[in-house]
């Protein structure tokens, strides 16, 4: 059983409840999903510092991987080293939803899913809070987790996160054709290390530049 913690609010925001309130049906519901994942996950994480070496404004180089985006550019500015990271908590979410969408149980996989990215969520957290401690004693500081597929960083840079963290050997989480990650609830992110204290927020929504999300915080 993993300890890591889970807001009803998160879930719920997963669920596009956010500003209203849940009824005790989906409050029960939901604090069930949390308590049967929490038992049955299954969290692993892998990750590794890199020089960040710039080739342009917005292009640069980690570890033989090439990428030009103007979000990460900015994330990145002052930068002189990154974390690469990837974290799952395993096939429980997937086996669930499977489950509940066979039964015809269509409200209850929803919910599943809602509490499996709340889950993850929470466990890159906690990545990042043992990533920041870690830098700290270099006198660094994080800038926010930067994921392929936010913004301009794309997607298609996953095989190469899976080549330089031997993400499948070390988490056993593999990748599909499109790109997708197996299990479904996990995660790869790039972190920006400096010298100086941006003040930059660590993670999420904040660090995204899609403002018109349904599951956005508030």
């Amino acid at each position: 059983m993993t300890d890591i913690p889970v807001k009803e609010s998160e879930v719920l925001r997963y669920l596009g409840q956010r500003g209203t309130e849940a009824d005790d049906a989906v409050l029960s519901a939901v604090r069930s999903c949390i308590r049967i994942l929490k038992e049955e996950s299954e969290p692993k994480r892998v990750y590794r510092f890199f020089p960040l070496i710039w080739e342009g404004e917005n292009r640069f180089r980690i570890e033989g991987m090439e990428v030009a985006s103007r979000s990460l550019g900015k994330n990145f500015r002052g930068c002189g080293e990154v974390c690469l990271m990837a974290a799952t908590i395993g096939f429980a979410t997937d086996r669930h939803v499977e489950r509940e969408t066979a039964l015809g149980r269509v409200s209850r996989a929803v919910i599943f899913q809602a509490a499996g990215a709340a889950l993850i969520e929470s466990w890159c957290d906690l990545v990042n809070e043992e990533i920041r401690r870690k830098a700290e004693k270099r006198g660094l500081f994080l800038r926010p987790r930067f994921s392929p597929g936010y913004g301009d960083f794309s997607i298609s840079h996953q095989p190469e996160f899976m080549r330089i963290l031997s993400v499948q050997k070390e988490i056993g989480v593999t990748l599909t054709e499109t790109c997708l990650m197996m299990p479904s609830k996990s995660v790869t992110a790039v972190i920006g290390m400096s010298k100086e204290n941006a003040h930059c927020l660590t993670a999420g929504c904040e660090a995204c530049g899609k403002t018109d999300c349904l599951y956005r915080r508030a």
